[in-house]
């Protein structure tokens, strides 16, 4: 009887090996698809692929690149058949009617982006670089982009210039030429430039500045204030929320719709603050008739030198254990 190759020591070898990279396969994962549930499937089938083929693993190639081969074929094959990831100003433009309340899609009809929580792939924090790389290259902004691409094309654009990997490395993952690598890389960098960019003068979440707009946005809403919004907002600001088709484009009309339709009385909000996509966010809870505030969802913002630019509202509240953060909270 031929014994098993996949001993005990080989188990533990193989842990060794590939373990410290699963931080970073999930965020290439969830840049590659635009949802954090999807991604932690994806990295747990290409560990399971990584083991079932590592007796035949013979070193030729980095352990990392071998992990992100498996990975990034991965993730191809899960997006054939998935439609793309989106957020409401996706759809179409701004909404002509603040007056309005916003109308949720039909379920199934649309696929949402979702918020990535920023400890699922927090780099150490003795290499302030990689920090500053991870916190850019998740952007909700920049992950809405990349859903627009091919996803070859997508796949092309991050393994060059997130993960710096060559032009002969990147072939090799994906199985194709240095010639048609640089051709995809060339077509998603000219589709990119397409979109609208972010602002220039953003501001990463540890600035002080950034804290007092996220701490402004939240005391706005616990006391249903809101001139302490119009503080907060840039003149430009814009406003979404999933799994509502219409958004809001202007400080003036994204706090008249608030005003209208969500802030409600002082007390009916509470909010958690912390950090998803390398941006300032907040878990969110809305009081029931019962006085007790449950999940309502994840906010994330854009914070800038001149005040917030862009509020998504994420209305889910399955989102907040994602951020580990109760269902519900005391009165």
């Amino acid at each position: 009887m031929t014994p098993d190759p996949r001993t005990a020591p080989d188990r533990d070898r193989f842990t060794a090996e590939t373990e410290r990279f699963r931080r970073e396969l999930l965020a290439h994962c969830y840049r590659m698809v635009g949802s954090a549930h999807d991604a932690e499937d994806l990295v747990q089938e290409t560990y399971l692929r990584a083991w079932r083929s590592y007796s035949g693993f013979e070193g030729r190639a980095s352990v990392r690149s071998w992990l992100y081969k498996i990975a990034t074929n991965v993730c191809l094959t899960a997006l054939k058949p998935r439609p793309i990831r989106v957020l409401p100003s996706g759809l179409a433009g701004p909404s002509d009617g603040p007056d309005r309340p916003p109308s949720p899609v039909a379920p199934g009809e649309v696929s949402w982006l979702e918020p990535l929580p920023d400890a699922w792939i927090a780099p150490p924090a003795d290499d302030p670089a990689a920090v500053v790389v991870e916190r850019e290259s998740l952007r909700l902004a920049l992950i809405a982009g990349l859903q627009y691409l091919p996803s070859r094309q997508r796949a092309i654009l991050l393994l060059r210039e997130v993960l710096a990997f060559s032009a002969a490395e990147t072939a090799e993952i994906l199985g194709t030429t240095t010639a048609a690598v640089k051709s995809g890389l060339q077509r998603a960098r000219a589709r990119l430039d397409e979109l609208e960019p972010e602002p220039r003068d953003l501001l990463e979440p540890t600035d002080q500045r950034a804290r007092a707009l996220l701490d402004g946005y939240i005391a706005a809403f616990e006391r249903s204030d809101a001139g302490l919004l119009e503080q907060v907002l840039r003149a430009d600001a814009t406003l979404e929320a999933t799994p509502f088709r219409e958004w809001q484009a202007g400080r003036a009309t994204c706090v008249h719709m608030l005003d209208a339709h969500v802030l409600g009385t002082p007390g009916d909000w509470r909010m958690i603050a912390t950090t998803a996509n390398g941006q300032p966010a907040a878990a969110v809870y809305h009081r029931d008739a019962n006085g007790e505030f449950r999940a309502d969802g994840i906010v994330v913002l854009t914070p800038t030198a001149t005040g917030v630019s862009r509020v998504i509202k994420f209305h889910d509240p399955a989102l907040t254990a994602t951020f580990d953060f109760p269902n519900t909270l005391a009165p």
